[in-house]
């Protein structure tokens, strides 16, 4: 049985230097005050600071890495670089956005284990783009397809009511994804959709528009694809893969089809000795503040709280999927 280690990881501000020439002109007028001091020496740091983490996840990295706030393929490539240590094989999804602060989603996988098929997007429309919806196609090495769908949802900037609108039409363009690649692929297909949705696995947007539920036997059992959420269980347990006001958040969640929860994709989630689903908030202790609260130790910018030895405002979070023979 083939075992695979996979992870998601908001990178908070993954940028390229101050005045980088792969920057379009409108970005670069956009983020001019944000990037002051944004210099070489920085961007290394970030990324190196990053790679610890990554390359500790699963003792030498992911097998699937889904990623958000990352500029461009060209800060995904440096990151891959250093993270070659490891004796991995990594390629790099990616396709950028109009977003307007010029942050995309990714993936990063291992040749060794997985071959690329292909990948769409969707760009989630306010009254100017914003962030995407970014779906990668891989094979394993037995020819067995795995659907990824990594998501980063407009924020919560002000009244998280006022924002829900968008986020709900972020999460009726992942259900119709996902009922498209069920037409298309079979009901038993294996979909693993990850993301920072900034929401809850209990709020609107996640429960009754992108159908993601706690509940093994509605996902199995429902006519209308649904997705089976991994993350309820941390809920109560003053966890969170983010922090606001020191409240602990569940914004980073996981996400698997009917095909993986019954086995008929070739694919299973590995269970602890509960028989729940494995799943972790990687807080390793160098990420985590020293404070009364475990929030994450930001990395920050140099035009606002850069600190050096952090990572990001987000923890990782991930799981392990299981093909079958």
């Amino acid at each position: 049985m083939q075992s695979y280690f996979i992870a998601w990881w908001n990178l908070e501000n993954l940028f390229d230097v101050y005045d980088s020439k792969t920057r379009p002109e409108w970005l670069q007028k956009e983020l001019e005050s944000e990037l002051k001091g944004w210099d070489l020496a920085v961007r290394d740091r970030k990324i190196e600071q990053l790679a610890s983490i990554i390359r500790k996840m699963n003792n030498n990295g992911p097998d699937v890495l889904g990623v958000c706030e990352v500029e461009n393929k060209t800060v995904l490539d440096l990151l891959v670089q250093k993270l070659k240590s490891s004796g991995r094989r990594y390629a790099v999804a990616h396709h950028d956005t109009s977003d307007n602060r010029g942050i995309d989603v990714a993936f990063i996988y291992d040749k060794n284990k997985f071959t690329f098929e292909d990948q769409f997007f969707y760009v989630v429309l306010k009254r100017t783009a914003t962030r995407d919806i970014f779906q990668v196609n891989l094979h394993t090495s037995s020819n067995r397809p795995l659907i990824f769908i990594g998501n980063h949802w407009p924020s919560r900037q002000g009244e998280p009511m006022q924002s829900e609108p968008y986020r709900i039409i972020a999460a009726e363009t992942l259900s119709y994804w996902h009922e498209r690649i069920v037409e298309k692929r079979g009901k038993d297909v294996g979909v693993v959709v990850v993301g920072d949705f900034n929401d809850e696995p209990y709020s609107r947007s996640i429960v009754e528009y992108a159908l993601a539920t706690n509940s093994e036997t509605k996902v199995i059992h429902s006519q209308t694809p649904k997705l089976f959420n991994l993350m309820w269980p941390f809920l109560g347990k003053g966890l969170g893969t983010h922090y606001f006001s020191n409240f602990p958040n569940i914004l980073d969640q996981c996400m698997v089809s009917k095909g993986i929860l019954t086995g008929k994709s070739g694919f299973q989630i590995r269970k602890d000795s509960s028989s729940m689903p494995s799943v972790r908030i990687e807080m390793f202790d160098e990420m985590v503040s020293k404070g009364e609260y475990p929030v994450p130790l930001r990395f920050g910018r140099p035009s606002a709280q850069m600190n050096e030895n952090g990572y990001s405002d987000h923890y990782p979070i991930s799981f392990v999927l299981e093909e079958m023979e």
